[in-house]
Parts: C-alpha cells; sequence; structure tokens
C-alpha cells in the first residue's frame, strides 16, 4: 500500500541518523517540535509575515524554550556567601528531615522527617517558630482510618498550581493534600517497597512516584487515578524529578543509572557515569540535570549525551583516617531552574554552590555555607532569594552513622547578591 511504502522510506531516510555514535540519542518529540517552529517562523519572516496565525503556537513552542536559553542562565554571578547569623532555623521535627518543597509562590515551606511528621510554616516567619500546620505521625495499626504516616516520609512534592502536596513513606503509600489547610485527601496504593521518589509535572497534576521496588508509576492527583507502571532499573530507585514534558529522570542507587522515562512513548533512556549509588537527581531545565552519588561525586548531563558532560570526584572531600579515607556522600543536590545555579549536600558540615560553566560541561565551586548534619534535602525558591536545607543527624534513607551534634532542622539560607549585578531569575 501507499502507507506502508510512505512508512519504509521514512524508515531509510532515519536510518543514518540510527548509525550515529552511540553517545547521541535520537532527536526527541519536543527537539522536533522546537525545530519545526523555529523553521516554521524563519519561513514566515522571509515572506515578510510579521505574526504567525497562531500566536499560542510560537509562545509554546519557541519563546518558553529560548526562555531557558537567554540570561537567566546567569543566576550564579554576584552572588555573596550568607552571614552565618543571617541563616534562620526552624526546629521542630524530632527525628531527621528527610525531604521539603517550597510552595510556587515561596511563601510557604512545607517539610517531612523520619518522624512521620509534616510541618508548613511561612518561609518569612522562621525565626518565630510559628507553624501553620502540623500533620502528626499517625498511630500505628490504625492506617485504614488514620490520615498520617505510620513510617518515615521519604519524598514529598507540591504541585505547580499549589493545590496540591504529595507525600510517600517506608510504608508503601503515597498520601494526597490539599496544600493550603493540609486536609488529608486521599491515598495511593500501589507501590511494593518504600516510595522514594516524587514529582509533579508542571503545569498540571500528573504526579509521577519512584520506589524501591525497582518501579515508576504516574498517576493523576485530580481525578484520584492511578495511570501506569515503568520498569526499568536494576536496583532501588532513590531519587525522581520533572518538570513540563511528559518525563521524568530518576537515579537507580547502585544500578549506576541514571534514567529518563519519556512516559508517552513508554520508552527510557539509560546514561551512566557514577562509580557509586547514585542517591540524588534533580532537572536543572529541560534539557540538563544534576546528580549526587556515595562515592562523593556530582556529575552534570545533557539529555543527549549518555555520559556526563561533567563529574566532580570528592566534591565535599573525604574523611577518616589516612589509610582508610572515605569520600563524603552527596545526599542533596538543587538547582535553581534554567539556570547556572547548583547546590549539593553532604554531611561534610557545609552546602556548596557551585557555578555551572558554559554548556554545562563544568562545576566551578563558588563557596560554602556551614551547615553541621547530613543535608538530606535542599531546594531554591524561585525567586533565588534564598535556599532551604534539611537536616538530620541522620541520612535520610538509612542509619549508617548518626551526627549528635547536628539539629533535626529546617534552615533558610539568604542568597544575596553584589551591588549592581542584575537580578536575572
Amino acid at each position: 500500500s501507499s502507507a506502508a511504502g510512505a512508512r519504509r522510506q521514512r524508515e531509510e531516510a532515519a536510518a543514518p541518523a540510527e548509525r550515529q555514535d552511540e553517545e547521541e540519542v535520537e532527536e526527541t518529540p519536543q527537539e522536533k517540535k522546537l525545530r519545526l517552529a523555529k523553521l516554521y517562523l524563519e519561513e514566515l519572516r522571509r515572506l515578510g509575515e510579521t505574526r504567525p496565525p497562531c500566536r499560542a503556537f510560537e509562545d509554546d513552542l519557541v519563546a518558553g524554550r529560548l526562555k531557558e536559553d537567554v540570561v537567566s542562565c546567569r543566576a550564579a554571578a554576584g552572588v555573596q556567601p550568607p552571614d552565618p547569623a543571617s541563616i534562620r532555623v526552624l526546629r521542630g521535627h524530632q527525628q531527621a528531615v528527610t525531604c521539603l518543597v517550597v510552595s510556587p509562590d515561596d511563601k510557604f515551606i512545607f517539610s517531612a522527617a523520619k518522624d512521620c511528621s509534616i510541618i508548613k510554616c511561612k518561609s518569612g516567619e522562621v525565626e518565630s517558630g510559628k507553624r501553620l500546620c502540623v500533620v502528626p505521625r499517625g498511630k500505628k495499626g490504625s492506617e485504614e482510618q488514620q490520615v498520617g504516616h505510620t513510617a518515615h516520609i521519604l519524598c514529598m512534592a507540591i504541585s505547580s498550581d499549589g493545590k496540591y502536596l504529595a507525600t510517600g513513606d517506608r510504608n508503601k503509600l503515597i498520601m494526597i493534600w490539599e496544600a493550603s489547610t493540609c486536609k488529608h485527601l486521599y491515598k495511593f496504593t500501589g507501590h511494593r517497597d518504600a516510595v522514594s521518589g516524587l514529582s509533579f509535572q508542571k503545569g498540571t497534576h500528573q504526579l509521577y512516584s519512584a520506589s524501591h521496588d525497582r518501579s515508576v508509576k504516574v498517576w493523576n492527583v485530580a481525578e484520584n487515578a492511578y495511570i501506569e507502571t515503568l520498569f526499568g532499573h536494576q536496583d532501588v530507585i532513590t531519587g525522581l524529578d520533572s518538570l513540563s514534558r511528559e518525563c521524568c529522570v530518576t537515579s537507580g542507587g547502585r544500578d549506576g543509572t541514571v534514567r529518563i522515562w519519556k512516559i508517552p512513548e513508554e520508552s527510557q533512556l539509560v546514561f551512566y557515569g557514577h562509580q557509586g549509588s547514585i542517591d540524588c537527581i534533580q532537572l536543572i531545565n529541560e534539557e540538563h540535570m544534576v546528580s549526587g552519588a556515595d562515592d562523593g561525586s556530582v556529575a552534570l548531563w545533557g539529555l543527549t549525551k549518555k555520559k556526563p558532560l561533567a563529574v566532580v570526584r570528592q566534591a565535599h572531600g573525604t574523611h577518616g583516617s589516612h589509610n582508610l579515607q572515605q569520600p563524603y556522600w552527596i545526599s542533596a543536590v538543587a538547582a535553581l531552574h534554567n539556570s547556572d545555579l547548583v547546590a549539593t549536600g553532604s554531611h561534610s558540615a557545609n552546602v556548596k554552590l557551585w557555578k555551572s560553566g558554559e554548556g554545562f560541561r563544568k562545576l566551578e565551586p563558588l563557596f560554602d555555607i556551614p551547615l553541621v548534619g547530613f543535608v538530606n534535602s535542599l531546594k531554591f525558591s524561585s525567586a533565588a532569594d534564598f535556599l532551604v536545607a534539611g537536616l538530620g543527624q541522620e541520612h535520610r534513607l538509612g542509619r549508617w552513622w548518626r551526627i549528635k551534634e547536628a539539629k533535626n532542622s529546617i534552615c533558610i539560607i539568604p542568597l544575596k547578591r553584589k551591588a549592581g549585578v542584575a537580578d536575572t531569575s
């Protein structure tokens, strides 16, 4: 048939691309849309038209993506080390803080811990210790009746409209809350082991979850519905993140891989680079991500290369006696979206800020921020005026060490710039 012939021609045309260097990844559907949109706009301009017929077409496919590549990339310029006295601390969790999120408007911080509690506070009122909402630990054995978690909470996510909060625990449960009131809405069951990563697709109520059962699940929170399950990792999944595209990225612990899951195509891309267990990951923009591992390394990745664009070994240094030195594990990474500013955490008594070099091909250290304890979670405010760290006496995923002098707390670190440096966030 003519359809079969056309398909054969397309496959033959695509064949040379498939034989490219194995390090290269095929063009994604979104990249294809962008390329075609640019060609379309160029053609319109050549014909003398000043505006495409569909304004949304240009805005969505071009302006939005180009915005990522312009000046906002230089957020690291002029950022100053904070005065330690200016760091605000919130106590309230009885055990190690494991995860936190900042609301989209930067007004609220939600945190959770091994004590199974959730705390909501105003980002500007941390010093007063004022808590807007506390969801206490639930009572074991009454999971069906009560609303609180009864096992360590390992991860949380907030929808980009600030409506829903999701939390995941060691007891395989995902709880959904109304973020404004902390009212419990419902819970998702289906994972067969600890839920270790959660992220909402930006601009939607689609939720991705990752688990120690090695699977990724997709949910529709607004509809209280399960969508599908994806498999591929060979070890526990330790972290997950997503942005606007219908895809998510995961870190696969000791299977040594980072994976990108393309949800519509039900396919995945596999990336290799770390030597140890990959424990944390975050997207920088739609094309790049940062990950950290227990071999002490931090890696920058581009979605079109299967190996890291840059790796910093022993990023937080080493500890132990001369003959038995071990690198400090990287327990948390954060990126200011669509910028060159990255933060990493360990139990090395400091958080480090980095500038990702041109093309994300190197990581340059900016300065250290002294913080004692395991840094289990890091998040930048969207306006780039503060960084939040979740601290604990223990690592969020286990009890390998205990730092007695650490405080289980939330720390808000102000980010200030030199006078004369434009705010590019």
